[in-house]
């Protein structure tokens, strides 16, 4: 039987997982978690996981200094960590601290953990509740959870077009620039966001040449480093003056190209590529492809999970929306619809595709008004299986 919680309880988790939020972008590899050190219904202390390396959010909470922590409830996003990893067992300190009762968000997903910091906490004679705002607290580390069960990260498939499905002029050259933006301003501005949180934004090397994009965050109070720039180049294509290179005071971006097979007949360039773009100041990882130079999906995923990239958002172009839906390599879809009909150009996505009677589903929709433009927002559920007949 399911644990009926309070609406005390749940304002108190609404909080922590507001807490939570604001390390967004800043504890990769870790969560993002939220605490909150309650009694009698008065919130004694907050903590959040600030960043990677610092205190968890339990004893950040915990360490406020005049709190006395004996007989108080703990309120915590996820499941306190019971292992020793840069930093101690939060289970150990909220041991040492007293505390009467644990409210739990949901369970932590690591092998490392599962279920384990609950166990220790009670065999301690510690009242522990699982399940507050449960879905809520999963979805905030969506992310995380599917980094430690399938090694790759998160994939969100995020697009801008017209209403009748373009995405782009197929003119790779515009006489005004500002023509190549299909949405407004603020559509424009809430794809920043979408931008700060997610660790890695992924273009193919075709939008690169066409638009030049720097691929940062540019919103106010947004953090210098942002998230890793990307780049699938299979050929090495990247301008060594590309924005996304030159930019200052960003991360190196990350160009991924094809390893070149055994007499290829282009190695001499393509190494004379790789050596100008790491003068530049990129970084160059090659992955294996096939003959026409094209990186499996899956190995590009699992190349990021192993350099800690647990969410990454795809903006393009079509041919990098077809790859990632073509190996159902996508979770969640953000798509800009502005209102305009153009007739033609370049469409959102080019490809093999799937089976027309196995497509990707989604649900459910979340639909909002950004400026003069619509963002429809979903999940994927899954391939919808063909029934037997």
């Amino acid at each position: 039987m399911s644990k009926v919680f309070s609406e005390a309880d749940q304002r108190f988790m609404r909080e922590a997982l507001a807490l939570a939020e604001r390390g967004r972008g800043r504890t990769r590899p870790n969560p993002v978690v939220g605490a909150l050190l309650v009694r009698g219904g008065r919130v004694l202390a907050r903590g959040y996981h600030r960043r990677s390396g610092l205190p968890h959010a339990e004893i950040e909470a915990l360490s406020h200094k005049g709190v006395r922590t004996q007989g108080a409830t703990l309120y915590v996003t996820l499941e306190p960590c019971c292992h020793q990893g840069r930093t101690g067992p939060c289970t150990e300190a909220i041991e040492r601290a007293g505390i009467r009762r644990v409210v739990v968000g949901c369970c932590d997903q690591n092998p490392l953990v599962s279920g384990r910091g609950v166990l220790h906490l009670r065999r301690a004679g510690i009242r522990v509740d699982v399940g507050c705002l449960d879905q809520e607290c999963r979805k905030q580390n969506r992310a995380f959870f599917v980094w430690v069960r399938a090694h790759r990260p998160w994939v969100a498939l995020k697009v801008a077009s017209t209403l009748d499905g373009f995405i782009a002029s197929k003119q790779t050259k515009l006489r005004d620039p500002s023509a190549r933006f299909v949405t407004g301003t603020a559509a424009r501005a809430h794809a920043h966001v979408l931008r700060g949180q997610h660790d890695a934004v992924l273009v193919g090397v075709g939008t690169v040449l066409a638009d030049n994009p720097r691929l940062t965050v540019r919103l106010p109070g947004a953090s210098k480093a942002g998230p890793l720039r990307v780049v699938l180049d299979g050929h090495l294509r990247t301008p060594p003056s590309a924005r996304l290179i030159r930019q200052l005071g960003a991360p190196p971006a990350l160009i991924i190209g094809a390893q070149p097979g055994k007499g290829a007949k282009d190695a001499r360039a393509r190494l004379a590529r790789e050596r100008a773009l790491r003068r530049a100041g990129a970084e160059v990882l090659l992955l294996p492809a096939d003959r026409a130079g094209r990186i499996s999906i899956p190995h590009l995923l699992r190349a990021l999970a192993e350099g800690g990239v647990q969410s990454l958002l795809v903006e393009g172009g079509s041919r990098i929306h077809g790859a990632f839906i073509s190996a159902c390599r996508v979770d969640s879809v953000a798509f800009f619809l502005a209102p305009r009909l153009v007739g033609a150009g370049r469409p959102i996505v080019e490809g093999t595709g799937l089976d027309w009677r196995t497509p990707l589903r989604l649900g459910p929709l979340q639909v909002h008004a950004i400026g003069e433009d619509i963002l429809v927002e979903a999940d994927v559920l899954g391939p919808k299986l063909r029934r037997r007949s």
